[in-house]
């Protein structure tokens, strides 16, 4: 039996072996198996990540309104700068038609109101402002968009790598079944043993259509955030060993620079004074010039002839005497407070959003390094010392096959770590602005607006727990 028993391991192991070697060096050197599955898949063209990006940036519909918002802004900047329209009319302003004396005037009169205070101009540099804040919010949706394709780029990569694992495992456990059931049928092997591996078979089909039905959500989300639902399980290339490196001071400094919410809360501002000037000039009346043509047909001259054209001309402003104002004015100054301490609450969320987001990178990297460090090589040690131990006989069969089927779990959980690990990098590195598929000049700020990424921190979360 022991005899029989040997053999069937070591078809087995062979077979891992021929497919997973052993990883040499120290033990932090991730595992033969890992590297296997970040090579590309042979069928197919592989896709990287400047390939998502580019595709993204080229379909998604939420960069078109981003865009389609500027040109308006920019519509309505160039409207408040315009002069108004002269007025024009035809007048009868005084009508007879006697029987004695033939009279009547028929003309024309034109209006214009000249805007006095350079009111117009302070309408026009406010709404300019409208425009920064536009491209401050595309801007902002450039990098939701980017965010949500990166994470959901670097879950489809671990995704993919454990199906191979899982395909693997799978393989491995179906040798493993069908050598028993010869072994069975030649009366070599016991009933308990058979059920044993159909038991693990049937666990690793699991496993294996789980994966796959993960990655198939993962690629419909990343398809849509990339604008093209068509878009097929493709094979991905890319290193999920390749992790960014944060400096809290430094990242700190950089997200106060370049967030497009400070860009947005500081266009505000501006606009808020040139507001608050406009509602200041408002009081300053515009000149209002009305002149006009007519011709007079009274029969007044010498020889009863018509008096003939003649011309008027009218100017007039509003006198302010009530309304200076005064309620806008105070508004505008209101308004113009509330933009000022903006910039104070944004500086301070990005502060706390940062800090939460660098923790939770930490935790996750600790989690990632526990996994890469001393689970991964430990996992490794056991399996290589109970299958030396087995082809010695001081160890059982079963017990060779646990530890491989731990091993090849654990490097899972690794890939799965990774994602998680990514998730929150490409958080920080996007500024804390995810979701690539609101629309844009929303609220961009990431609290309570990430739907695209939970599922990554939900993941993690659950493994805290």
């Amino acid at each position: 039996m022991i005899r029989i028993a040997v053999l069937a391991l070591v078809l087995f192991a062979s077979n891992a072996r021929a497919q997973n070697p052993p990883a040499a060096g120290h033990e932090g050197q991730i595992p033969a198996a890992q590297q296997a599955a970040q090579r590309p898949a042979p069928e197919g063209v592989a896709l990287g990540l400047q390939e998502m990006e580019r595709m993204a940036l080229e379909r998604n519909p939420t960069l078109l309104q981003a865009a389609a918002n500027i040109r308006a802004a920019q519509g309505r900047s160039k409207q408040a700068g315009l002069y108004p329209n002269p007025s024009i009319a035809v007048a009868n302003p005084d009508l007879s038609y006697g029987p004695i004396i033939r009279g009547g005037e028929w003309g024309f009169l034109v209006q214009q109101d000249i805007v006095l205070g350079g009111k117009l101009s302070l309408s026009r540099r406010a709404a300019e402002q409208e425009v920064v804040k536009a491209q401050a919010q595309a801007e902002a949706q450039r990098l939701r968009v980017l965010t949500s394709v990166r994470g959901f780029f670097y879950q489809a990569l671990a995704a993919q790598r454990k199906v191979e694992v899982r395909s693997r495992l799978l393989n491995l456990v179906r040798e493993a079944v069908t050598t028993s059931r010869q072994l069975q049928n030649v009366g070599q092997a016991d009933l308990p043993d058979v059920l044993e591996i159909e038991i693990e078979e049937h666990n690793a089909e699991i496993a294996l259509m789980s994966a796959r039905n993960e990655q198939r959500q993962i690629w419909v989300q990343l398809a849509s955030v990339v604008g093209d639902p068509t878009l097929n399980i493709t094979p991905l290339e890319g290193d999920l060993e390749n992790l960014p490196a944060f400096d809290a001071q430094q990242t700190l400094a950089r997200l106060l620079a370049e967030s497009p919410e400070v860009k947005i809360a500081n266009a505000e501002i501006t606009r808020a004074e040139f507001a608050l000037q406009r509602a200041r000039r408002e009081p300053i009346p515009n000149l209002n010039i009305e002149g006009g043509l007519h011709y007079n047909r009274e029969l007044l001259e010498v020889g009863q002839r018509p008096i003939g054209t003649q011309g008027s001309i009218a100017v007039g402003i509003r006198l302010p005497l009530f309304d200076r104002n005064q309620g806008n004015v105070e508004a505008a100054r209101a308004d113009l407070e509330r933009a000022q301490r903006e910039t104070d609450r944004v500086a301070l969320s990005l502060r706390s959003r940062l800090a939460v987001a660098l923790r939770q990178y930490q935790d996750a990297q600790i989690i990632v390094e526990k996994y890469r460090v001393e689970m991964l090589p430990r996992a490794r040690r056991a399996y290589e010392l109970y299958l030396a131990g087995f082809r010695q006989m001081a160890a059982a069969y079963p017990q060779a096959l646990i530890a491989q089927r731990t091993l090849l779990q654990l490097q899972d959980g690794y890939d799965e770590a990774l994602s998680d690990l990514w998730g929150r990098a490409v958080e920080i590195e996007g500024l804390l602005l995810e979701g690539g598929l609101q629309a844009p000049g929303g609220n961009i700020e990431g609290e309570g607006a990430n739907a695209d990424l939970m599922n990554v921190r939900s993941r993690l979360d659950s493994r805290e727990r």
